[in-house]
């Protein structure tokens, strides 16, 4: 299967998208309005001035936040008319998460991190799965370890893996290279972009860094809660300028 098959589809959407916080004179429109779409098998991501609402965006997509208006489906599911019960158990099946800081308990093994969303769903991967997900990770040898005994490179590759593993809908990565050397953030972006490519999974990623979203194949800018933009094929030089007309400092703290 390729990008251009699998793109017929939708794997998630928002329509009409509004977040609110707090009310009055002291209210904060972080999304004003959003109509936008995530294909099926593709890399998507997001990017937008500090403030610009793209976190809150994905927080949103993610049912992680509950919209003020608008609504948002993953494939035919919407999840602004989920009960907390099933919005937890849609996002433990349904979803998976790559954040900043790995996210990873610090007392469980890194075999023991990658299964525990699985575990408490009640399922298991296939024995064939996960030995594709830890090889193709290069985390074969680190099963045993603790998150303290890992790099942090290491460590975002187990949070990757706790990601694929049930093979979810959408996987959304919040900045998954915010903690990492150039090294290490490329070799994650690199398993993300092959598990697009030879997997057919689903990727939205939030960044800042225009070479981070350089990988994907589709970036979507968001500036003061709206939409500003997308372009296909992104280079690191098209991201760049696109990201300078919308008058943005990031550009400075991603060449940093």
């Amino acid at each position: 299967m390729t990008i251009g098959d699998v793109r017929r589809g939708t794997a998630i959407r928002a329509r009409g998208l509004t977040k609110t916080y707090g009310a009055g004179d002291t209210a904060v429109h972080a999304l004003a309005g959003i109509d936008v779409e995530f294909p099926t098998g593709a890399f998507t991501a997001i990017m937008g001035p500090s403030g610009s609402g793209k976190s809150t965006l994905m927080h949103c997509l993610a049912g992680l936040d509950a919209v003020s208006g608008g609504e948002v489906r993953l494939g035919d599911t919407e999840l602004t008319g989920l009960g907390d019960r099933a919005l937890t158990e849609l996002r433990r099946e349904r979803i998976g998460f790559v954040f900043q800081a790995f996210n990873l308990l610090p007392v469980l093994t890194a075999r023991e991190n990658m299964l525990l969303p699985m575990q408490l769903a009640g399922s298991e991967p296939a024995a064939g799965w996960m030995a594709e997900v830890v090889g193709r990770l290069g985390l074969a040898d680190r099963l045993g370890h603790l998150p303290h005994e890992l790099s942090g490179g290491q460590q975002q590759r187990v949070a990757v893996a706790r990601a694929l593993l049930p093979q979810p809908d959408v996987v959304f990565a919040d900045e998954p290279t915010g903690n990492l050397d150039s090294r290490a953030g490329a070799e994650v972006l690199g398993l993300l972009r092959s598990s697009v490519r030879e997997t057919g999974q689903t990727v939205v990623m939030v960044t800042h860094d225009p070479v981070a979203a350089s990988y994907a194949d589709r970036v979507v800018f968001i500036a003061d809660g709206r939409l500003a933009g997308e372009i296909d094929r992104p280079t690191t030089d098209s991201v760049i300028e696109r990201m300078r007309a919308l008058g943005t400092d990031d550009l400075l703290r991603a060449r940093r």
